[in-house]
């Protein structure tokens, strides 16, 4: 009996030690895994950009082959029967240098070619054919401004309420008061002037803002400011930039499954998952700071022959404005020097 005790526990010894043997080579592969994610994630930029980038298989050259990206951002809106794209703006987001550009293309803004016969169908928000055909709005957008664009993101109004309401709200100063309600549309705007948190329902308010209606004296945006069309636009333009901002936060990442669901539900795009994935790593790091955002140069016109009001834009300035902003980013900056290096010799002369 104690012979076959001796062999049991001989046994049940064995068994232990070969447990603690794999044990022991499962907690190094997991240590030699983990050091070498780590060396990976640094490899890859470090912090959150280094840990995406490592996750979707991108190494330290990946960076290296990656060129500006281009794409139209297509704000549909929905009265009655008429879809149409009130917003629309050309981007670009170059992940070497993380910088990015925004150029608002007004609604009205003219995509034919004979100013006599320009009536509402020629108006660029008509381009997108009522959700049809968003390729034809990307080449009336190409053939205004000169660009190549081939992605265009198409947004609802909703996604902008719903990632607003997921961050817990926007701070935003809202640069004036807002008073408008139009039954029609189911659009009801009432918001206070200055710095405050706006919710979902408050976002798309600002955004959608004009003018205010009878009880303020249909009055709009300052000239300063644009008025207007133009005012919504620069509106809209700030409030992206301030909710990118805000959605950046590094706490905001756990959320990331929310997001995920919102895009799905109101976001729709051409650009295939592999240019998702190659960009999204460096997308977490980039800066509002670094967003350059501009207006489509040119002037609202009354068309005679079709009683039509339309937005025709400057071609000269708008080729100069493009190539500035988008095609040679260093023009800005050497413009940028040259007005410093111009104050510092007016304030040494003086």
């Amino acid at each position: 009996m104690e012979k076959k005790n001796i062999a049991r526990e001989k046994q049940t010894g064995k068994k232990k030690r070969t447990w603690l043997k794999i044990l022991l080579v499962i907690l190094i592969i997991i240590a030699a895994a983990s050091i070498y994610f780590v060396y990976k994630i640094n490899k890859n930029g470090g912090g959150m950009q280094g840990m995406i980038a490592t996750l979707v298989g991108h190494d330290a050259e990946t960076l290296k082959d990656l060129e500006p990206l281009y794409f139209l951002i297509l704000g549909e809106s929905v009265s009655g029967d008429s879809r149409l794209t009130d917003t629309i703006v050309a981007c670009k987001y170059d992940p070497k240098t993380q910088t990015a550009a925004m150029l608002s293309i007004p609604r009205d803004t003219y995509t034919g070619t004979d100013r006599s016969r320009a009536s509402a169908y020629y108006k660029i928000n008509n381009a997108y054919r009522g959700g049809e055909d968003p390729e034809n709005a990307v080449e009336a957008v190409n053939k205004i401004t000169g660009l190549d664009i081939e992605y265009y993101v198409w947004v609802n109004t909703n996604v902008l309420k719903e990632i607003v309401d997921e961050i817990g709200g926007v701070y935003f100063d809202v640069p004036m008061r807002m008073l408008y309600r139009d039954t029609s549309q189911n659009l009801d705007i009432d918001l206070q002037e200055g710095y405050q948190l706006l919710n979902g329902d408050q976002a798309e308010q600002v955004v959608r803002f004009r003018h205010n209606d009878e009880r303020l004296n249909w009055t709009t945006y300052p000239p300063e400011y644009g008025i207007e069309d133009y005012g919504r636009m620069r509106t809209q333009r700030e409030f992206i930039s301030a909710t990118l901002q805000q959605t950046l936060k590094p706490e905001n990442i756990l959320k990331i499954g929310g997001f995920i669901d919102i895009a799905y539900r109101n976001i729709k795009t051409n650009m295939p998952l592999d240019v998702i994935k190659d960009y999204l790593p460096y997308a977490v790091n980039f800066s509002t700071e670094n967003l350059q955002t501009e207006t489509l140069p040119g002037s609202d016109q009354y068309v005679e022959t079709t009683g039509t009001y339309m937005f025709f834009h400057n071609t000269q300035k708008t080729e100069e404005l493009v190539n500035r902003i988008f095609l040679n980013p260093t023009l800005q900056e050497d413009e940028e020097n040259a007005n410093n290096v111009k104050e510092t010799n007016n304030i040494i002369e003086e």
